[in-house]
């Protein structure tokens, strides 16, 4: 198993960058470090909610999100399915977060700016929790456009119509683009597909989120590992893709 320490993990037989000219990005947990205490305000403010809807206490509550979570891969899924709950309020109840933790992540940004192509947000979240992640984080202006869950028809990663939908709404050629990632599965239909992959990983554990979203295999499907985003594109990426 690769153990973070601030580098770059490429398998021998991975795929390249030098053919890539659709870059795709998660949002949650890939595009900002766990320090900017995000996702730690989205997972509460989604504990809360179950809190109100089923009148539970904050551990039943958590509990039950949780099994929610692992049988349906969203709450958000699980609660269209068992309560027919509107999306679209969840999404903006979740996302109800103070942004002020975020930092101006100018390296990262120089990094996406430099891509040669097109670039692209992929989220399981709603448009507007990634624009105001992105724009807090300096680098919204790089990206194309947003696919975020209304668009997949709450259908969330890793469904594979979720990918295709994506890739058919927006003309992405798989074969021609990259996919970076913070959730392991949700890169085995992207590389099916012909994506190049990349896992993005956290450089300490973070305390908030599950074991196997922070594991940094070493799969078929997983062609690259960095705990440094802005990094890895500019060492790793931008020299294979300028020599394309």
């Amino acid at each position: 198993m690769y153990q973070p320490t601030h580098d770059h993990f490429s398998a021998p037989d991975s795929r390249g960058f030098g053919h890539v000219d659709t870059w795709v990005f998660d949002l949650d947990n890939t595009l900002y470090p766990s320090d900017a205490m995000v996702w730690p305000q989205v997972d509460e403010r989604i504990t809360l909610y179950v809190m109100q809807l089923y009148g539970l206490d904050a551990l039943s509550a958590r509990a039950l999100q949780k099994y929610f979570y692992h049988r349906y891969g969203t709450t958000l899924k699980a609660l269209m399915v068992e309560e027919d709950v509107d999306p679209h309020h969840f999404l903006d109840f979740a996302h109800d977060i103070d942004h002020s933790t975020i930092k101006l992540d100018e390296a990262l940004g120089a990094a996406i700016e430099r891509l040669p192509g097109r670039k692209l947000i992929l989220t399981n979240g709603s448009r507007r929790h990634a624009e105001n992640v992105a724009a807090k984080l300096g680098i919204l202006d790089h990206f194309e456009d947003v696919f975020d869950i209304a668009a997949a028809d709450f259908v969330p990663k890793p469904e594979r119509v979720t990918y295709e939908r994506f890739m058919r709404l927006h003309g992405v050629e798989p074969t021609r683009a990259a996919l970076f990632e913070d959730i392991a599965r949700n890169l085995a239909v992207p590389h099916d597909l012909g994506m190049a992959t990349v896992l993005v990983v956290p450089r300490i554990v973070d305390p908030y989120r599950e074991a196997f979203e922070q594991e940094a295999v070493q799969e078929p499907h997983i062609d690259h590992i960095t705990d440094d985003l802005a990094g890895f594109l500019t060492t790793c990426v931008q020299p294979q893709a300028e020599g394309a």
